[in-house]
């Protein structure tokens, strides 16, 4: 598997920022039309939501095999490494959309930090009710998609994809043990870290720099991070940056050196113990036991 010096990615209209953002796909029609490239580990820069129709099967998102069940619906966050197993008879629906189709109000961004969450499950499972409310939102996408010309085109598409990513989370937004709460300054605060966290954390910026980002002090983040998850920022940052080291040891065939150099390190000798202190061994036993 690790036969690449790159993880491919893909994007969605990167070319033609006039496109609408979106795209909606029958999984089976989708699966035959990409046999090869689909089961090959790759990521995206937009977001993907996978609907299952069928058990059987599984698909793996970074470092997690899932197996598929019957109307399970597996959320794919930008950047996270996946690939499909050698079925090409998978029936069910396939999303795409691109960060333009989140609005930003108070729903939008607990959606998007929620639903599309790397550290929890990404898998729901839809209950009969349901099932029957998001087949009856996506006929209503699909119908509205060829309707290039009408009157509020885009945003149709965009409030049916918010009313359906709802609907489908309402099924976990009742369980008392979640935190993210909507309408929390402390989690709003918390989400534009991370975003910053995102674009920045190949940088080696220090927490200070990263809390003049927010308009707040290090202090003040600190109190942020460690309320909404109890942990304090230069945690998240270290996380941040051995996922993404984890990722190029599994996924790509680049030396050590050159994984250290993609992720800010001038020292691949403090990349390898910083790497060891974080998960216990270092990145050529790391890259042996996942071979």
């Amino acid at each position: 598997m690790k036969d690449s010096q790159k993880i491919e990615q893909y994007h969605l209209h990167k070319a033609h920022p006039n496109k609408l953002q979106f795209q909606l796909h029958d999984l089976k029609s989708y699966r035959k039309k990409n046999p090869e490239k689909a089961a090959v580990p790759h990521s995206h820069s937009y977001y993907q939501l996978l609907w299952f129709f069928n058990a059987g099967g599984t698909h793996t998102v970074d470092f997690n095999s899932y197996e598929i069940k019957e109307n399970m619906v597996l959320f794919t966050n930008k950047d996270q490494i996946h690939f499909f197993d050698d079925n090409l008879e998978v029936e069910g629906w396939l999303i795409h959309f691109n960060e333009s189709f989140f609005m930003h109000s108070d729903v939008d961004i607990f959606l998007k930090y929620n639903i599309f969450n790397i550290e929890q499950n990404p898998c729901y499972l839809l209950d009969c009710n349901t099932v029957k409310i998001a087949t009856h939102h996506i006929e209503l996408i699909a119908k509205e998609l060829p309707n290039k010309l009408s009157f509020g085109h885009e945003d149709m598409i965009r409030f049916l994809l918010k009313s359906l990513l709802i609907t489908m989370e309402r099924i976990h937004y009742s369980d008392s043990s979640r935190k993210l709460q909507i309408n929390n300054h402390y989690e709003r605060q918390f989400f534009a870290f991370k975003d910053f966290l995102e674009l920045h954390y190949r940088e080696g910026l220090a927490i200070k720099d990263y809390a003049n980002l927010l308009n707040t002090s290090a202090k003040t983040l600190t109190t942020i991070t460690k309320s909404v998850v109890g942990k304090a920022p230069s945690e998240l940052v270290k996380e941040r940056i051995v996922l993404e080291a984890k990722r190029l040891l599994k996924f790509t065939s680049l030396p050590i050196n050159e994984v250290a150099f993609r992720l800010g390190f001038e020292d691949d000798s403090y990349f390898i113990k910083y790497f060891k202190r974080t998960i216990g061994m270092p990145p050529k036993a790391y890259r042996g036991n996942i071979s």
